[in-house]
């Protein structure tokens, strides 16, 4: 290690997964090191129209990219890798993960055909890495996905440490306990800086252990006397275990069904992380030709996603598989903040084609639990690590305050915890810390192939075609007269329909005709004003009319 520079400062901050669920992304740089936490993606707002995904703004990476030295993946969830497609276009680093984390990363990156181009490199929970004058070490951490580790950043400053995403379960179902010795030692050695998962800070006690779902799919599945589907996120590989071993027990066959849980089921078998017994598995096809009582369908679909597998059975517009009276169909997860309705109407729709639909958050259908920490989780990570700065992180601002008061009552001091917007600068110098100043952050859209091309302009103007539709005005002028040769012509989508409204639309056209007529014989012709005033006069008389506000695009011809 390296010895510091009196110059020398260590910067703490977040691109994205601050204040937010989802596209989390963390900066630890040192000097001219610096160490990328995690690059995920989050799924679009309400307002985002035709947005496909959100990712973080890498502005500041990609201008400091001679400095970055890796990005740390701690697990395989998407809102933790999901942006490493785009990211790794700009910023072309050594990637680091865990087994599983790598696999699912891997199939991302064949997609994108970054797969021969990126740097990748296998860890562990005892691996250590130097990157620049930080040493990155492990510790493994239980999470709804296997393979989940913290990362202890060993600066000339101190020891930051980023917990991931964790839940300290006691019965696991993969045996794979958190490594809270490691953890232990990691805190009486010193802790500069704590930045922990706030998911869950707002619930009390602690989350239950993922073992109690399994236990009530095993009583559901023997209850039914017809086919059962379960849908679930495709990452939440200890679930699928959880499917599979109660499909076991009650003697049912499955079938797998929805692109990303297919892939899941795949990546996750073939590297052991999924016991599979030989047999078990049967096709979709096969569903309809075995008996009811023998079947269990694994399925995406648990937000509602419209074009999801679930979704689409509940629409009756599923090639392979319908919903039959009598099924039984239960939802393994929480919605999303934002998702509540979609899930909804889903059961609502499933309901209407006569199944038994088991929903809701765990405490009430037993058929979920949180991968998140609870208040007592946090408050022993947080007794653990004694650091002495913590910086609540993933999550949303309710929920990090949450977590600073959770670290004030174990004994951090109040001015030693900063609750940070992404972009906010913890600086760190002589072991005194601070806010300073920002640097780039916020969300790049991504819509189809483009990345970051549909900005706020962008969804203003699709905002106002959703509300108020367009308005399309065609008019040729002749370059020599100054009249008007043919036109105007107006075309209507989303505003009124033509048909019952050309009484409006004929009143519109004398609106435009003479607006032009008055225009070119002030021998006003530039068409940048005669677009300005056809679009007052329109807007206007379109306000009085109808107390809407189309769009109004003037197209002017001159020949």
């Amino acid at each position: 290690m390296s010895k510091k520079n009196n110059i020398d400062k260590l910067s703490i901050f977040a691109l994205g997964g601050v204040g937010e669920i989802g596209k989390n992304m963390y900066c630890i740089q040192y000097a001219n090191d610096i160490v990328v936490v995690d690059a995920g993606l989050k799924f679009p707002e309400e307002d985002m129209l035709g947005v496909d995904i959100v990712i973080p703004d890498i502005s500041y990476l990609t201008e400091n990219k001679d400095k970055v030295r890796a990005i740390i993946i701690t697990h395989g969830h998407e809102d933790h890798i999901g942006g490493l497609p785009y990211v790794l276009k700009f910023l072309n680093v050594p990637l680091y993960a865990t087994k599983l984390t790598l696999g699912l990363i891997e199939s991302k990156l064949k997609e994108a055909n970054l797969l021969g181009e990126t740097k990748r490199i296998l860890i562990n929970a005892d691996s250590e890495l130097q990157l620049g004058v930080i040493r990155a070490t492990f510790f493994k951490t239980n999470h709804s996905i296997p393979d989940s580790v913290g990362v202890a950043l060993d600066t000339p400053e101190g020891v930051v440490v980023h917990t991931g995403d964790f839940k300290f379960d006691q019965t696991p179902v993969n045996n794979q306990f958190a490594d809270m010795h490691r953890m232990a030692e990691i805190g009486s050695k010193g802790v500069l800086a704590l930045l922990s998962d706030s998911t869950n800070a707002e619930r009390p006690g602690f989350t239950p252990s993922e073992r109690s779902v399994g236990e009530e799919l095993e009583e559901i599945f023997r209850k039914s006397k017809q086919r059962v589907v379960v849908a679930t996120f495709a990452s939440n590989v200890h679930r699928v275990q959880q499917v599979i071993d109660a499909a076991i027990a009650t003697n049912r066959k499955m079938t797998v069904i929805g692109r990303s849980m297919v892939n899941v089921v795949n990546i996750a078998s073939e590297l052991g992380y999924l016991n599979i017994p030989d047999g078990m598995l049967i096709e979709p096809e096969e569903v309809n030709k075995m008996s009811a009582d023998r079947v269990v369908i694994l399925s995406t679909g648990s937000q509602g996603e419209p074009m999801s597998a679930l979704t689409r059975m509940a629409r009756s517009t599923h090639r392979k598989i319908d919903i039959l009276p009598g099924d039984t169909v239960i939802i393994a997860a929480t919605p999303i903040p934002g998702n509540e309705k979609y899930v909804g109407r889903t059961v609502d729709e499933l309901m209407r084609l006569g199944a038994n639909v088991i929903y809701g958050p765990g405490s009430v259908s037993g058929v979920h639990v949180s991968g998140h920490g609870s208040q007592e989780e946090l408050k022993l990570m947080l007794t653990l690590m004694q650091p002495k700065y913590f910086i609540p992180i993933h999550g949303e601002y309710r929920m990090l305050r949450h977590h600073g008061m959770l670290a004030e009552s174990i004994g951090v001091e109040k001015e030693n915890i900063f609750l940070v917007d992404n972009g906010d600068i913890v600086e760190i110098q002589n072991g005194s810390a601070r806010k300073s100043g920002k640097v780039q952050a916020g969300n790049v859209l991504i819509d189809g192939l483009g990345v970051g091309d549909v900005g706020n302009i962008v969804l203003r103007d699709r905002k106002l075609l959703s509300q108020d539709g367009i308005l399309v005005v065609v008019v040729t002028l002749s370059k020599q007269e100054g009249n008007i040769l043919s036109g105007p012509d107006i075309i209507s989508r989303g505003f009124v329909y033509v048909r019952e409204s050309e009484g409006l639309l004929d009143e519109a056209n004398k609106i435009v005709t003479n607006t032009l007529n008055r225009l070119m014989s002030d021998n006003v012709n530039e068409w940048a004003s005669l677009k300005t005033h056809v679009k007052e006069a329109l807007g206007r008389f379109l306000y009085e009319q109808t107390r809407r506000r189309p769009m109004i695009l003037p197209i002017i011809m001159e020949v």
